[in-house]
C-alpha cells in the first residue's frame, strides 16, 4: 500500500511538470451503478484516479492546481471524497474520510465530496486552463459552465475566467502508456496468475472429460459447461491473489468462438469440439490478458491442427517483429501475411500474396488487428498513431499480440470453404513487454503447440500411457 500511494505522489509530480501554469486538473473515481433495484454492481475505480491517488473509493474527485503567483502555493494536490459517516460505514464498507485522507495519500488538502461545486467556484478563480477527461464532458458541462459563469460574472472585480478546456487524457494516457519498473513487475504478476489461471481450467476440462470416460460415457459425456470451466478458470485467478477479473471472461466452445466477444457463456463443452478461452487477471490495477484454444477432448483433428499451426506462425511472426523503434503496425503486418500464406496453402484463398494482402482479403476470416496496449485497463489508453503515422515502439510499453482465425458456418459456405473447417474459431494471445534490446514474453508458461497441449491434455487427464 505504501509503496502505492509513494508511487501515485510521484506521478502527480510528473502531471505537475507537464500542466501549464495558472491550470486545474480534475480526475473523478467514478460512481457506483446500479446492477438491480437497490443492489450495485462491484465499484471498480476509475484508471487514471487510482494510478494518482491509489484509493479505490467511489464518489472522489483528485484536483491538481498549479498556480504562478507570488506567496501562493505553486502546486497543490486537493481531493474531494466521502466523509466518514458511522451508519453508512455500517451498512456499505469503511471510508477513508476527510480528516485522514492527507497523511495517508500524501496529498495537500481534501474536503467532503458534499462541498465540491461551491469549493471549485473559489479554486477556479483567475485559473487560465481547466484540465479533464473529454471523454466525460458530458459529466462536466454542466459543472464547467456554472463555474466560468460564476467568474465571467466577476470580471469588473479583476477577476478572470478560465478561457482554456484541455483534455487531460493527453496527458495521463501518454503517461501510462510507458511503463515504470514497478509496474512492470506488477504486470508480471498479473500475467502469470493469468497463466496459472489458464491451466488449472484446460486441467479441469481434461479430468472432468476422463471421468466421464471412465464411466463409458467417452462419446456423450455427463454435460460440461463453458461456465463450470469459467468458474474453475476465476478460482485459479482469486487463489493466487488476483481480487477480480480484468475482464468479462469468455469461454467459447465450438462455433461460439467465431463470436470475437462471446461472454454467455452457457453451452455444453463438447467432444471433437475447441474451446477458446480469452480471460486475464487484474492485479492491484494491472490487466493480465491471454487467450489459449484447445481441443476439450484433448485431441485436435486434422482440420482444427492445420488451422491451429497457422495462428500460432502468425503469432510467433508478430511477437518476433517486436522491438524499440518498430512501428506498431509492422506486427500485424507480419500476422496478416503468416495468414494469408496459411489459407492460400489450404485453398481457402487464391491469389498472389501481395495482392491478397493489399485487398485485405484475408479479413472474412480474421477481422480484428492483431493486438492492443495493455496495462490498467485491458484495452490500455495510449494513441496508436502520432501526426497520422503508426508510432514507433518504446521499451516499457506492453502489447498483447492475439491474430485469429474464424470460419462460421455462414462465412464458410459464403466463401466456399471446405466444410470440414467449418465452425472454427481460433485466436493465440500472448501479453508482450518492449524491451530495450527486444521483447519479453511476459505470459510464459502455457503449452502452445499442438503437441505440447495434447501431451498437457494427456497428463492432466491422468493419462500418462
Amino acid at each position: 500500500m505504501t509503496s502505492n500511494i509513494n508511487a501515485a505522489q510521484k506521478r502527480r509530480e510528473q502531471v505537475f511538470d507537464t500542466m501549464v501554469e495558472n491550470s486545474i486538473m480534475m480526475i473523478a473515481s467514478g460512481e457506483e451503478q446500479i446492477r438491480n433495484h437497490d443492489v450495485e454492481f462491484p465499484f471498480r475505480v476509475q484508471s487514471d484516479f487510482h494510478y494518482l491517488t491509489g484509493l479505490e473509493e467511489p464518489d472522489a474527485v483528485l484536483v491538481l492546481i498549479k498556480r504562478n503567483q507570488e506567496n501562493q502555493s505553486k502546486q497543490q494536490s486537493v481531493l474531494f471524497l466521502r466523509p466518514k459517516d458511522v451508519e453508512k460505514e455500517i451498512w456499505q464498507g469503511r471510508r477513508l474520510g476527510v480528516l485522514d485522507a492527507p497523511s495517508t495519500l500524501l496529498i495537500d488538502d481534501a474536503f467532503s465530496i458534499e462541498d465540491f461545486e461551491d469549493e471549485m467556484s473559489d479554486l477556479v478563480e483567475d485559473i487560465e486552463t481547466l484540465y479533464f477527461s473529454f471523454a466525460q464532458l458530458s459529466e462536466w458541462s454542466d459543472l464547467l459552465s456554472g463555474w466560468i459563469s460564476a467568474q465571467k460574472a466577476k470580471a469588473r472585480k479583476g477577476v478572470e475566467a478560465p478561457a482554456t478546456l484541455s483534455d487531460a487524457d493527453v496527458i495521463l494516457h501518454e503517461m501510462r502508456l510507458v511503463k515504470s519498473s514497478d509496474e512492470i513487475e506488477l504486470m508480471k504478476q498479473a500475467a502469470q496468475i493469468s497463466v496459472q489461471g489458464h491451466l488449472a481450467a484446460m486441467s479441469w476440462v481434461a479430468q472432468s472429460i476422463a471421468k466421464s470416460a471412465r464411466l463409458g460415457m467417452a462419446q456423450d459425456f455427463e454435460p460440461v459447461y463453458e461456465y463450470q470451466m469459467q468458474a474453475a478458470l476465476e478460482h485459479k485467478f482469486k487463489e493466487q491473489g488476483s481480487a477480480r477479473v480484468a475482464f468479462n471472461s469468455i469461454v467459447a466452445g465450438g462455433d461460439n468462438a467465431c463470436i470475437l466477444h462471446y461472454t454467455e457463456n452457457n453451452m455444453h463443452l463438447k467432444a471433437g469440439d475447441l474451446v477458446l478461452v480469452d480471460a486475464g487477471a487484474e492485479y492491484l490495477g494491472y490487466a493480465g490478458d491471454i487467450t489459449n484454444t484447445f481441443p476439450v477432448d484433448g485431441r485436435f483433428s486434422e482440420a482444427q491442427r492445420v488451422l491451429y499451426q497457422i495462428v500460432l506462425d502468425a503469432q510467433q511472426a508478430a511477437i518476433s517483429a517486436i522491438a524499440p523503434g518498430v512501428h506498431y503496425d509492422e506486427m500485424h503486418k507480419a500476422s496478416t501475411r503468416v495468414l494469408t500464406e496459411g489459407l492460400v496453402g489450404l485453398g481457402i484463398l487464391d491469389g498472389e500474396i501481395s495482392t491478397l494482402l493489399e485487398n485485405e482479403a484475408y479479413k472474412p476470416f480474421f477481422m480484428h488487428g492483431t493486438g492492443h496496449w495493455l496495462g490498467r485497463d485491458v484495452h490500455d489508453v495510449g494513441r496508436y498513431k502520432l501526426k497520422g503515422q503508426w508510432r514507433p515502439l518504446e521499451p516499457g510499453m506492453v502489447i498483447t499480440v492475439e491474430p485469429g482465425l474464424y470460419i462460421s458456418e455462414e462465412v464458410g459456405r459464403e466463401h466456399q470453404v471446405d466444410k470440414k473447417y467449418w465452425n472454427i474459431g481460433i485466436r493465440i494471445e500472448d501479453d508482450v513487454l518492449v524491451t530495450y534490446s527486444g521483447h519479453e514474453v511476459l505470459t510464459f508458461g502455457l503449452p502452445r503447440t499442438p503437441e505440447e497441449i495434447e501431451r498437457f491434455m494427456k497428463s492432466a487427464a491422468g493419462d500418462e500411457a
